[in-house]
């Protein structure tokens, strides 16, 4: 994927689904890494790590090569293992669940609320087994699921993790900065995400001696990395003392250049994200209310990753994949989060879930980004009507 952002007053076809906004200062800030001579994990990490975590207001982010291994690690580091079972919604991405599988563990999937499409408490409480060790809440869309509610009602030993992919600079219900909820939180920093870094992801922890481990884990389980060595030559030899299996899923300075200058451009991508959500939803209010956005869980703040609508098959003479191939064929990167995972033969197919079922062929996700122009936007609305329209559908 490639960056830059387009202007207000014409449309760059096509319209990505979602592209990175890099500026001159992200390609300078990558140059004087590259010119530093190290371009490993090392200082350029560290600072990111703790710009992130002063962002989200914890007190300790470890960084990773993806969300995925921050996932993977969160459940290491609990103790997940063989015969487990770890509860999360269907309506995600695969990751989500590959992570139990990783270990041994087996994914549980719940139903979504038909209006957040976000699981509820009752939703995952009907779940929980004598085997259930953890449960992964996905914040779908950048909407934040209420994890007190959550926390409420689950018995104490199920531990929550939390899939944040969507979700820097979201919001719980309460006001508290995603991250900061006491659990294990999970971010992206994937090509199309709010903060993107081309790759990579992060971990936020409750405690020093979490990330100390998770720290650890990342780095094949050794006590200091290549940069505590470089940096400290009194540091023992790298493989003294190597007493738990770990892995390689560290980040980079590379990277960490990168999201350090997208971490200060933040109120700005939420800005024009927010933007582009308010043309839509005004859009949708005025021209066509049969089509439903995402709903908000009260004061919430909504990060904007995905603007995702639930489309009204009922009133309309098509079906979701003519629509899809026909605004894709214009241009439009309309896209689909998500095939739910509980009907494929990875997962060992299990029982239906309805309100996911009923989402599964109605879902679509609307083009948004921080370098999308409001111009684009009102473009991408005027075809997707003048579709269903076409198509037989009514507002």
């Amino acid at each position: 994927m490639t960056g830059g952002g387009a202007t207000n007053h014409r449309v760059n076809l096509p319209i990505a689904f979602g592209r990175p906004n890099f500026s001159d200062e992200e390609i300078e800030a990558v140059t004087r890494v590259m010119r530093s001579g190290w371009i490993g994990m090392g200082q350029e990490t560290l600072l990111f790590e703790q710009e992130l975590a002063a962002a989200v207001g914890v007190g300790n982010v470890v960084s990773v090569s993806s969300c995925t291994g921050a996932l993977f690690l969160s459940l290491v580091s609990l103790g997940v293992g063989a015969g487990d079972e770890v509860i999360c919604p269907s309506l995600t991405w695969c990751s989500t669940a590959n992570v139990a599988l990783y270990l041994g563990a087996v994914p549980v999937f719940c139903d979504v609320d038909e209006q957040t499409m976000l699981a509820t408490p009752h939703s995952v409480l009907a779940k929980v087994s004598d085997r259930t060790k953890a449960v992964i809440v996905v914040h779908y869309g950048g909407l934040a699921l209420d994890v007190a509610a959550l926390r409420r009602v689950l018995p104490a030993h199920v531990a929550i993790v939390e899939d944040a992919a969507h979700a820097l600079g979201a919001r719980y219900p309460d006001g508290t900065p995603v991250g900061a909820s006491g659990n294990l939180t999970c971010f992206s920093f994937y090509a199309n995400k709010n903060l993107s870094t081309g790759e990579g992801g992060a971990i936020c922890c409750p405690s020093a001696q979490v990330a100390a481990h998770l720290a650890s884990l990342r780095q094949h389980g050794l006590a200091s990395d290549a940069w505590a060595r470089y940096s400290q030559p009194r540091q023992p030899f790298a493989l003294q003392g190597l007493s738990e299996l770990g892995y390689k899923l560290n980040y980079t300075d590379l990277q960490a250049a990168i999201g350090r200058v997208q971490l200060r451009r933040q109120a700005e991508f939420a800005a024009r994200r927010q933007a582009i959500a308010d043309c839509y939803l005004d859009a949708i209010a005025r021209d066509w209310p049969r089509l439903r956005p995402q709903a908000r869980v009260g004061d919430a703040r909504h990060a904007r990753h995905l603007f995702a609508v639930r489309l009204p098959l009922e009133n309309m003479t098509c079906d979701r994949a003519t629509l899809v191939s026909t605004l894709r064929a214009k241009g439009i990167g309309i896209s689909i989060h998500y095939v739910p995972l509980h009907g494929m033969p990875l997962y060992q197919p299990q029982p239906a879930l309805p309100v996911t079922d009923f989402l599964a062929d109605r879902i679509m996700t609307l083009p948004i980004s921080a370098s999308m122009s409001l111009d684009e936007a009102r473009y991408c609305w005027s075809e997707l009507i003048a579709c269903l329209a076409t198509h037989g559908g009514h507002p």
